[in-house]
């Protein structure tokens, strides 16, 4: 499904929105399941089974007991605990509650699509000011082994290159002839600024070994062989960018609740029942 920059742009006005965006929950979570199809009876006795269980818990009992012993979710054999999670990773539903609740509280019953669900609030932590990084702008040539090219002819070929470019020749004009990859190619080998763990880990290693305008040996990596040169480097604030991708998954994760909610209501709707009687002879 689709989110477009406005829905980012609109979750972010205003301060109180963008620190919602990037709340950080670590929470247990109780889970009594309600089939689709259930009828009124099923729901009438999960609902008094998750009372039931916040009762016990509201008089002193264990929560990671009590997920072990009631929760019907995936995360019921680690007392329930499913750690750190953003807002946006979270349906709204729980997100709603959390945001009224302290570090130690445990929630009322409340009802989902799908069920009913007691979490418990173990901590919260919010954003955390200016977030820096150490950014790297970097290009490289690719050359990838294959029949024709064997991984030894490779990099020979980038050792030529290396010799060629160190000789005065231009990078870039090198790598729009040769480079194997085309993207970057076509920009002289240029990958643009880089952040750390953007890249594989080979390519990432090498890279950081650089000084600016330094060259490298070939580098083996899953893509192939590179040869790799730094154009500069420079402390980055990535705060506002994560806090756009926290509100993109908010928004993504608030849709996929109302899709699934609309696609239970249509298969309801859909529902057809036959009622067969027996003939009366």
């Amino acid at each position: 499904m689709t989110v477009t920059e406005s829905e980012v742009a609109n979750l972010l006005e205003g301060e109180q929105q963008r620190t919602r965006a990037e709340e950080e929950y670590n929470i247990s979570h109780i889970y009594i399941a309600v089939p689709e199809t259930a009828a009124t009876e099923q729901v009438r006795q999960a609902k008094a089974r998750a009372d039931q269980v916040l009762r016990e818990l509201r008089e002193g009992g264990d929560f990671g007991q009590a997920a072990v012993s009631y929760s019907q979710g995936p995360d019921a054999l680690k007392g329930g605990s499913i750690g750190w999670r953003n807002s946006g990773q979270l349906p709204e539903l729980f997100v709603a509650a959390l945001e009224r609740m302290q570090p130690g509280e445990i929630s009322g019953v409340l009802r989902g699509p799908n069920g009913f669900h007691i979490l418990k609030l173990n901590d919260r932590r919010g954003k955390e000011g200016a977030q820096a990084v150490t950014q790297t702008h970097v290009r490289h040539i690719l050359l990838k082994p294959s029949e024709i090219q064997s991984a030894a002819e490779a990099r020979s070929k980038l050792e030529e290159l290396r010799d060629r470019i160190a000789a005065g020749e231009d990078f870039g004009e090198l790598a729009r002839t040769y480079s194997e990859d085309t993207v970057s190619a076509a920009k002289g080998g240029d990958l643009g600024w880089v952040a750390p763990k953007q890249l594989v880990p080979e390519f990432e290693g090498a890279m950081n070994g650089l000084a600016t305008n330094q060259l490298s040996d070939p580098v083996q990596t899953p893509f192939g062989l590179h040869l790799i040169q730094v154009l500069g480097r420079r402390q980055q604030d990535v705060s506002e960018e994560r806090a756009r991708q926290a509100a993109r998954s908010q928004i993504h994760a608030r849709k996929a609740d109302d899709r699934y909610a609309q696609w239970v209501r249509q298969l309801r709707d859909e529902a057809y029942v036959e009622y067969l009687l027996d003939e009366v002879n």
